[in-house]
């Protein structure tokens, strides 16, 4: 099956790449699913340009106008059969999940910041040099937003990332992952009718090419990217200049889960049974560093493989099925990777541990007994693979989670909520939840710390990260 169509959508119009070619696949067979045609030095230009044109005159809409075009790309969204289809075929996740949540919370993050550019934080006004002079605070569009947006959830992530820009005025040039465009060109069917030319353009092909060139176009003002550590250094080396740019940057996390020894290890393990291996564990916030006490080690431990041995992967239309393959044969290889060198570092896998037999990118899930120190512990594997690290006290359960470069996610659990409120408030992470995990509300911001970057996606913050705050002062005699 290979009859899909990715073309570039630039100023309002679909047109076909003039630069490299390189395939897509569906994860579940390996088979070829579409030939993805790069953009071009000239059409990244163009597009940049289009956005550019356009940001003048959106800069003006009002946020009554914007907030009119965004619900109704929310209406289209909601229970398109389409959307969802192309969604789990091209990043392999089970049909019934897109249908039942994604597209869902897909449509409600163009809801929010519908309803929330209408509802900005009262800025200062006032006499503050003399009463001759009358001061006010202004929150305006930065202008063109070049978009980098992962394979890991392409229509969700895509979502956070227009939805706010769009809502504050800006203009965006987005580039989807080579591995996953095409649910994002069908969006950008929708947007298309809904918004004026200009204002959303989407560009494909790979980081390296594509992506280098558009974020270190000169008319670009941000740089919004979700990715690993080394592509946000790219991104920060083309923001340094000639132009400086502003930057957001999600890169991803190792999210640590501390079992204090009077935890619920029954609803714990009914909860990683999803925060774990929803979407095949590539999530940067997947619960899948765990940090248990040595007292409920061995009990945690028996509860894990019994779960674990009762999980269902396999093709995503499939009904029974709780997650899928991973994106590429290329990091199915990698996952393993990681699976093998934990061996010799001193790990043992307890369950699962390799790519099954068959077609497509699976990839078993897994448990691994390792020590803190082990890569395995220590690094971002993005599949179905959690470890498990024993600790004496709730303090060193603290300091190897702090210890990690990453500050994405975590989560604590324990029945005392006056123990579980302190070590919640000792963690190094911009989301911390207590006894649950990857539960997300549009209203409350996503960000990172440390190797995970830094900016809000999510809530009014992320609003007012696309914003640049301007004081405009006016002499009254």
């Amino acid at each position: 099956m290979s009859d899909f169509e990715t073309r570039l959508f630039i100023n309002g119009r679909f047109e076909a790449g003039e630069g490299n070619l390189e395939t897509a696949f569906e994860p579940a067979t390996g088979r070829k699913l579409a030939g993805v045609t790069s953009a071009s030095e000239e059409q990244i230009n163009r597009a940049v340009e289009a956005a550019d044109a356009a940001r003048h005159g959106f800069a003006l809409t009002t946020p009554r106008e914007r907030a009119k075009a965004l619900n109704a790309i929310a209406d289209k969204v909601e229970g398109n059969g389409d959307l969802a289809s192309i969604e789990s075929l091209n990043a392999g996740k089970p049909l019934r999940f897109v249908v039942a949540g994604e597209l869902a919370n897909v449509a409600d993050v163009f809801r929010f910041f519908a309803s929330a550019i209408r509802n900005m934080p009262a800025s200062a006004a006032g006499h503050y040099r003399s009463s001759s002079m009358m001061s006010m605070m202004r929150r305006d569009p930065v202008g063109v937003i070049a978009q980098i947006a992962p394979w890991n959830y392409p229509l969700l992530m895509a979502a956070w990332k227009i939805a706010p820009a769009v809502a504050a005025g800006n203009t965006v040039v987005i580039k989807p992952s080579e591995h996953t465009p095409l649910s994002l060109l069908k969006l950008a069917e929708i947007i298309g009718d809904l918004l004026p030319p200009g204002v959303i353009n989407v560009v494909l092909g790979n980081g390296l090419d594509v992506g280098q060139k558009l974020i270190s176009h000169d008319r670009v003002r941000m740089i919004s990217l979700t990715g690993d550590v080394r592509t946000g250094r790219a991104v920060l080396q083309a923001a340094a200049g000639p132009m400086i740019k502003r930057t957001h940057l999600e890169l991803g996390g190792k999210a640590p889960v501390i079992v204090a020894d009077d935890a619920d290890l029954e609803r714990l393990v009914a909860t990683l049974r999803e925060a774990s291996f929803y979407n095949a564990g590539q999530d940067c916030t997947a619960a899948c560093r765990i940090l248990v006490s040595h007292a409920r080690a061995d009990e945690l431990k028996e509860r894990l493989v019994a779960m674990i041995g009762e999980l269902s992967f396999g093709a995503p239309e499939r009904d029974d099925v709780e997650f899928g393959p991973v994106i590429t044969a290329r990091h199915r290889d990698r996952i393993a990777g990681f699976v093998e060198r934990a061996k010799a570092e001193g790990g043992t896998v307890l369950v699962g541990g390799k790519a099954p037999e068959g077609d497509g990118y699976f990839f078993e899930p897994t448990l691994v007994e390792a020590p803190a120190e082990a890569e395995i512990v220590q690094k971002e594997v993005f599949g179905p693979v959690i470890s498990l690290t024993s600790v004496a006290d709730d303090k060193e359960a603290l300091a190897i989670a702090n210890a990690s470069e990453y500050g994405l996610a975590s989560s604590v659990w324990s029945k005392d909520s006056a123990r579980a409120a302190c070590i919640a408030g000792a963690l190094e992470y911009g989301v911390t939840w207590i006894n649950t995990h990857g539960v997300f509300a549009t209203e409350m911001p996503h960000g990172g710390m440390k190797n995970s970057g830094y900016g809000s996606d999510l809530s009014m913050q992320s609003l007012l990260d696309y914003t640049q705050v301007r004081h405009v002062m006016t002499a009254l005699d």
